[in-house]
């Protein structure tokens, strides 16, 4: 099992219980050690995980997403509220905006974006800054990392930008793995 499967895996194991669950535990579960657990932890959180670490475990948030994909999309200036919205009314959440560029690598944003109020305030702040959208580095070109309750949702979300004409096709330059460069 690669450390991506067995990091779905840690999600699903935590999202099925309702009492928090010891490191030893999932160690033993997963056939990794407790300290890979730790760091498992640890890199979940990172990407939005909303784990929990109590005195007798760890615990998923209610509501915490266990499902997460990274999407490549294309869209002009003015459909990006249509894309979040999209997205959010689909399930999901935004979870950050990167692009990947020849010269710099990966520039990412965090986002946080789970509702139409979410969209109306970056909308609002970009409107009326003086920045522009980190799409326009790269021609247009940018990822998403969505997060939602289950993988049919995602599904959902990458054939509806698919049918909207905003999925992108990756190119053989990048890489498939954007966080470990593989």
């Amino acid at each position: 099992m690669s450390g991506k499967e067995r990091r779905q895996r840690l999600l699903q194991i935590l999202a099925s219980s309702e009492q928090p669950i010891s490191g030893t535990s999932l160690a033993s579960q997963l056939h990794v050690s407790r300290q890979v657990i730790v760091q498992d932890i640890a890199l979940l959180r990172a990407n939005g995980a909303d784990i929990f670490s109590a005195s007798r475990g760890y615990l998923l948030f209610p509501g915490a997403h266990s499902a997460s994909r990274t999407l490549k999309v294309f869209h002009s200036d003015e459909q990006t509220e249509e894309e979040m919205t999209l997205i959010v009314d689909l399930g999901g959440k935004i979870q950050d905006v990167f692009i990947y560029h020849k010269v710099y690598g990966i520039v990412r944003a965090e986002m946080g974006i789970r509702s139409r109020k979410d969209i109306r305030h970056f909308m609002d702040r970009i409107v009326s800054g003086k920045s522009s959208l980190l799409k326009n580095v790269t021609a247009g070109y940018h990822y998403h990392t969505i997060l939602a309750d289950d993988e049919e949702t995602l599904d959902a979300i990458q054939a509806r930008l698919l049918e909207c004409g905003m999925l992108a096709k990756l190119q053989d330059y990048e890489p498939v793995d954007f966080w470990n460069g593989n």
